[in-house]
């Protein structure tokens, strides 16, 4: 029994194992912090390595974003070799170690031991292993490259420089059995073959239809994170024809849910442009592109206020504050981008109010520039006229004296249904009024 056990356990090795291969390489890494903790550990007795999207991404020729770096050290002594450190997380603790503006995520060997329930999801990973038990635990061979600063080599335990090479996306292991481990893999492999434009393995693609649903038991925040990766990799349109090519129909999250409706032509838009600015190295809001694949879930809720009679401002308040728990606490949307998203919201209605000193002050409002942004997608699309978005242009680069010009003109127009006349406010009486 036991040898059959044992032979069990080789088998399963040798199926998902290659001979550790060490690559002499010297990569073409740019001056990062990491380097240096590194040089740090390896000076005090300890193992530590470049691994992960660093070394991936510099084999792809690509200029790494995040430095992470694999260690024998534990986490506390890698805490009390660098002043600027701390430890954070719980299922498995690791160290971020700061220099100025630069974080290296410094994470200690895992081994296979873990804790899972009864769905065979892993709750506990904290069990402290060796270098090739670790590899054993990551995802995907193309992340499971170790890189030796000093010596200048790539240590390889699952042919990931093979699979790079092929661009191939290959599971470690059995990929039922990881996705059921952790389902947000699933959403890692559309991420990394989107990006990276890597075909995914065929044993590697097969079980994500039948296992997507379990992204639903995942907390929503968590769910919110990865999928803000997938929206802000520079290739979100590659991401998504990911989605539609694994056949991932699961109602997961609603973020999700908009990225996947191809009709909708203000969001493949956002999307476009959202790639092409990350392409080129520039910022992007994300309120900004929340509010463009939101607002088909907003304005609903502002038509049937509309149709209670309310005026568009109010409306569209009403309307904000009906779907903002939702947003935070259902979705998992952070605050911090939430508000960005309901200024930018909050202000569309008060483009089409271009009398008296309404222009003005709404020029003046700090998101004025992305609701600006904003009303240009809708007018593409017609929800809002091209005059209205005109004005807007020419309004705001327009001089004072052009600009005192223009809201004359509208002073003398005709008003529009949506400036309907406020309801004079009812005067409190004075002590000195009579009342009957």
């Amino acid at each position: 029994m036991l040898k059959k056990m044992i032979g069990t356990v080789f088998k399963r090795r040798q199926k998902n194992n290659f001979p550790c291969q060490n690559h002499a390489i010297r990569l073409d890494l740019p001056p990062t912090f990491a380097e240096d903790v590194i040089k740090k550990l390896v000076k005090e007795g300890f193992e530590a390595y470049l691994v992960g999207g660093a070394v991936r991404d510099s084999l792809l020729g690509v200029a790494p974003k995040d430095f992470d770096v694999a260690t024998n050290a534990r986490p506390e002594q890698v805490e009390k070799l660098f002043r600027r450190s701390r430890i954070i997380g719980r299922r498995f603790p690791i160290v971020h170690v700061m220099s100025g503006k630069e974080t290296v995520e410094v994470s200690t060997f895992r081994s296979g031991k873990t804790r899972q329930n009864a769905n065979g999801r892993i709750v506990k990973d904290n069990g402290y292993g060796t270098l090739e038990q670790d590899a054993m635990r990551r995802d995907f061979t193309c992340n499971a490259l170790y890189y030796d600063v000093i010596r200048h080599k790539i240590i390889d335990f699952h042919d990931g420089m093979n699979d790079i090479r092929h661009k191939k996306l290959v599971m470690i292991g059995e990929p039922a059995e990881r996705y059921q481990e952790d389902p947000v893999r699933i959403l890692r492999a559309i991420r990394l073959s989107g990006k990276l434009n890597f075909q995914i393995d065929e044993n590697t693609a097969e079980p994500i239809a039948s296992h997507a649903h379990l992204l639903q038991n995942e907390p929503v925040s968590r769910l919110f994170d990865e999928l803000m990766k997938i929206l802000f990799s520079g290739h979100a349109q590659g991401c998504l024809q990911q989605l539609q090519n694994l056949n991932i129909n699961a109602p997961i999250h609603p973020l999700l849910t908009a990225l996947q409706q191809n009709h909708n032509q203000m969001i493949i838009k956002s999307l476009r442009q959202t790639d092409q600015r990350l392409q080129k190295g520039k910022s992007v809001s994300m309120g900004f592109i929340l509010a463009a694949l939101f607002w088909g879930e907003l304005k609903p809720y502002w038509q049937n206020a509309m149709a209670r009679g309310q005026n568009t401002v109010a409306a569209m308040q009403a309307a904000i504050n009906e779907l903002r728990d939702e947003l935070e606490h259902g979705w998992g949307v952070p605050q911090r981008y939430s508000i960005t998203m309901r200024e930018i919201w909050a202000m569309q209605p008060h483009f089409e109010l271009r009398r008296g000193t309404r222009p003005f002050r709404l020029l003046k409002q700090a998101r004025f520039r992305a609701a600006y942004d904003f009303l240009l997608i809708r007018s593409e699309f017609g929800e809002v006229s091209r005059e209205l978005a005109n004005w807007w242009t020419t309004f705001q680069y327009a001089n004072e004296v052009t600009r005192n010009k223009m809201v004359t003109e509208q002073n003398n127009a005709p008003k529009s249904p949506n400036e309907r006349k406020r309801k004079p406010r009812k005067r409190k009486p004075k002590n000195h009024d009579v009342i009957e």
